[in-house]
Order: C-alpha cells, then sequence, then structure tokens
C-alpha cells in the first residue's frame, strides 16, 4: 500500500445524468504537508503546485471502440482531485461543425461533445466545490485536453465552450512577458493542453494583455534526440539524457507542465522494462527533480500492469505484465513526487494511493 499524505474524507454526491442514475464519490483530499512540501516549499498551501501532491490521471477516460461509457463515472468514483484526459476531434458537418469527444480524427457524429461529456457530468461536483468554497484543496479537477487536429476552428470551438464556464476554472493573467510566471487563480477545475503552437496561439496568444486565459500548455519538446536516429538509438538516447538536456526552459506564463512517456525512465517503456532497479529509481527522481527546479508539474504515462489477455484492449506497450510490477513503478512515481500518474487502472491505483 501506497501511504499517502494527508486526510481522508467521503462525500455522498447526487448525480443527475440522463438515467437519473444516483451514485456516491468517495473523495479523497491529500492535505499540503509532509514530504513532498519539504522539497518544494513553494508548494506549501498550493496545492496545484509542483510537488505539492500526487494525483491520479484517468487516462482516455472516454468512450471509444463501442467500450468504455463508464469511464469518467469510474474515475470520479476514485475520489478527488483527479485528472481526466480527454482526446477531442473536430467534426466538419454542414453547418455544424464541432468538437466532439473521440478516440479517433475520423468520426461517426455519435460522440458526445465536450460540454455533455465532461462539464455537466461533473456540474454538481464543481458546484459543490465552489459552495463549501475552500480553496486550499482547488483545484479537485484537471481536465487534460489531447487534440486529434488543431485546426484553428476546432480549437476557438473549445476556447468559446471555455469561456461559457470560465466561472469554474482556474486562469492566470495574460502578460508580455511570459517568462514573468503570473499567479493562478485557482478554481474547482485546472486545463491542460500539450505542447502544440497553435494552441498556445488560441488559448493564451491572442487573449488581450492583462486578460485572464484559461488553458495551461506543457513544456516544449527539447532537441535532444535526433530524430534521424534508429528507432533503437533514440530509445537509448531518451533513457539517458541527462535531465538538465531534457528540460532547459524553466516554466512560463502559459507551459507550467511536463509530460513523459516512462520510456524515459526505462529503455523501451513498460512493455521492455525488466525488475526495478534502484538506478531506475534515481533516475525517475532526478527527472521529477529537475521538472520541480524548473517550475513544472510532472506527468508519466501510462503505467499498466495485468496478464495480456486483461487487457480490455488497452495498448500493450504501456503494461508492465502484472499488477505487482506497476505497483512497484507507482509506489516510486508516489515517492518521487511524480504530479500525475497515468493509468488505465483507474480502481488499481486509487487503492495503491489510500
Amino acid at each position: 500500500m501506497i501511504y499517502p499524505i494527508g486526510v481522508k474524507r467521503q462525500t455522498d454526491w447526487m448525480w443527475r445524468t440522463a438515467g437519473r442514475v444516483r451514485f456516491t464519490v468517495a473523495l479523497a483530499v491529500l492535505a499540503i504537508a509532509g514530504s513532498a512540501i519539504a522539497q518544494n516549499p513553494a508548494a506549501r498551501g498550493q496545492a496545484f503546485a509542483p510537488g505539492a501532491r500526487v494525483v491520479l490521471d484517468a487516462h482516455n477516460c472516454y468512450p471509444y471502440d463501442g467500450k468504455y461509457k463508464d469511464r469518467i463515472d469510474r474515475a470520479l468514483a476514485t475520489g478527488l482531485p483527479v485528472s481526466i484526459e480527454i482526446d477531442l476531434a473536430w467534426r466538419v458537418e454542414p453547418g455544424r461543425s464541432r468538437s466532439v469527444v473521440s478516440h479517433e480524427t475520423k468520426t461517426t457524429g455519435e460522440e458526445p461533445g465536450l460540454e455533455e461529456y465532461f462539464f455537466e457530468r461533473v456540474r454538481p461536483i464543481v458546484e459543490q466545490a465552489l459552495s463549501e468554497g475552500d480553496r486550499r484543496q482547488w483545484p479537485i479537477l484537471y481536465l487534460h485536453f489531447d487534440f486529434k487536429s488543431n485546426e484553428r476552428e476546432h480549437l476557438a470551438y473549445v476556447s468559446g465552450i471555455l469561456a461559457k464556464y470560465s466561472a469554474w476554472l482556474s486562469s492566470s493573467t495574460r502578460v508580455a512577458d511570459e517568462s514573468q510566471v503570473q499567479p493562478i487563480l485557482v478554481k474547482p477545475i485546472l486545463a491542460m493542453t500539450e505542447t502544440d503552437e497553435m494552441q498556445k496561439r488560441i488559448f493564451h496568444d491572442e487573449v488581450p494583455l492583462g486578460q485572464p486565459f484559461y488553458v495551461f500548455g506543457s513544456a516544449p519538446g527539447e532537441n535532444y534526440v535526433s530524430k534521424d536516429a534508429p528507432r533503437e538509438r533514440q530509445l537509448a538516447r531518451v533513457v539517458s539524457a541527462p535531465p538538465a538536456e531534457m528540460l532547459v526552459t524553466p516554466a512560463g506564463n502559459y507551459r507550467r507542465w511536463w509530460n513523459n512517456s516512462w520510456a524515459v525512465v526505462e529503455e523501451g517503456g513498460a512493455a521492455n522494462a525488466g525488475e526495478w532497479t534502484k538506478p531506475d529509481r534515481a533516475r525517475l527522481k532526478a527527472l521529477v527533480d529537475r521538472a520541480h527546479a524548473l517550475g513544472y508539474l510532472i506527468r508519466f504515462y501510462t503505467l499498466n500492469g495485468h496478464a495480456a489477455k486483461d487487457g480490455e484492449g488497452w495498448s500493450a506497450s504501456y503494461n508492465f505484465g502484472s499488477l505487482e510490477a506497476v505497483r512497484a513503478r507507482w509506489q516510486a512515481a508516489y515517492e518521487a513526487g511524480v504530479d500525475f500518474i497515468a493509468t488505465d487502472q483507474y480502481e488499481d491505483l486509487a487503492r495503491a494511493l489510500k
């Protein structure tokens, strides 16, 4: 068992879905104390700060391939805070182009939209949090966007949805010098996206100076791996490169988190991993420390462990082969202060974190 920092409380929420189903969500709150804060004094009193807490990241938290329709319910039921990863595709229809929740760029028209799938689903949770007003534990939900395409129209459409729910969303103020990191006005939800420059343009650069922006991007990729090198050489390089070469630029006002495949810790990632070793642990800790030192939250994806027959369609490249093997990595990630641990095994990781 991984013993978390802090205390736990449980709250029953009345959830209204189309079928008016009631269920209970266990709300686990990690207090800001202990070793994570010792590693990062700036995190004191800031639940969202790098190193302040370890959060379950619900990988691919949406339906696809005719499966996983209950994923968001399962993720929320593990407790809060929790990170919800949602992929978005741009569906072009005559007079009704829109962003839809989809694992593929090719869509059918049956996919839900972001509003109905996420925002209206979490409305009771957010309204309860706003009513209680306990900002010390905000954000309680991290909304992680993975855009399947980056058309200006697509991103502008999503920006419009975010504007509708801006009272729920954490924000910062756009300033001319991005290196001047401004405070985050923390709300119950913090929205995150990845490295794409068009995303940055729509969600940040085109916001007028002095006005709030509501999405935070990930660290830019550094050119420490030759794209022309054979794959084997690339894999060897990413797992051996010094963290100071992998992450050079400090966090800025917009880019505030660092997203990593587990292949930067163990060569070839989960599918090629052997026994968990002290050098592996040291490598993981060095990466986390580098991120936090430069002001970034850090995420690792995707840590699964199961028999091949029990994979439920999950990517084999993310599988350590057994629950015992992945638990060793979850434990190490927790102890190192990883901010977001991504997995398809929501309940198993949630139990490990309690």
